[in-house]
């Protein structure tokens, strides 16, 4: 495995989770809007699916696809643009959000570039960057927008879009670290070649996401190299990843 100072990583970082405590008050929020949305869907036009139809249908495609987006776009022929921008319409998102301070500093002391890489959209993620401040740490910044592979969405954990993605910034899979908060992500990642972190602290039993991984942290999966509960630690970290 290549020297990490020697050979500069390219650096992925996750958003939700990963940079910022998203489960505190964004993820339920987003979770309300994504509820109704999926009800009327799945509604008669006059009557809403209920909540066990909902239910099954936002976690079952998150499941089967990596995103609930996905499911709802094959199955229900639904407009990426119209879900994305109703799910994520948050109000005052500044006031709901929670991180750690001194993330800027921890960037600064990690080698090599690093891209933004969310599964979020556009509009929101750069929201959420900008009230991080982290905006110049970044060379690029993908949404899931920018996910597209001839023509169809292939966000996290596409293989494909993460082969795509290190052609494109001439990058092989043993120079570039996936940082995440999602095993589904990180396994994926490991399977192209990449390196991984996972970051822990911001899961909750009370997300249904959340509820299905916790049980297993206790024991870092194989395709896990590092696993640190807070991105501060990840500096002191780095002689585990070369």
């Amino acid at each position: 495995m290549p020297n990490i100072t020697a050979s500069p990583p390219l650096w992925l970082f996750d958003l939700d989770n990963t940079l910022h405590d998203a489960s505190h008050a964004i993820f339920p929020s987003i979770s309300a809007n994504m509820n109704t949305f999926i009800a009327r869907l799945l509604g008669d036009g006059v009557t809403e699916a209920s909540q066990a139809a909902v239910d099954a249908a936002r976690i079952g495609y998150w499941k089967r696809y990596g995103a609930t987006l996905l499911g709802l776009i094959k199955h229900h022929n639904v407009s990426a643009a119209d879900f994305l921008h109703q799910t994520h319409d948050l109000a005052d998102l500044r006031a709901i959000m929670r991180f750690e301070r001194g993330l800027g500093r921890m960037l600064r002391r990690l080698p090599g570039r690093k891209i933004l890489l969310t599964n979020a959209p556009t509009r929101y993620s750069r929201e959420v960057l900008r009230h991080l401040g982290l905006q110049r740490h970044f060379s690029h910044h993908i949404a899931i927008e920018d996910m597209r592979v001839h023509g169809q969405l292939r966000p996290k954990p596409s293989k494909l879009m993460l082969r795509r993605l290190m052609r494109k910034h001439g990058a092989s899979a043993r120079r570039c670290i996936l940082v995440e908060d999602t095993l589904a992500n990180l396994r994926s990642a490991k399977q192209v070649g990449l390196r991984t972190v996972w970051v822990t602290q911001y899961l909750q039993m009370s997300d249904p996401i959340g509820s299905a991984i916790l049980p297993r942290m206790r024991k870092r999966p194989a395709f896990v190299d590092v696993k640190v509960k807070s991105l501060r630690q990840l500096p002191a970290r780095l002689h585990r990843l070369r």
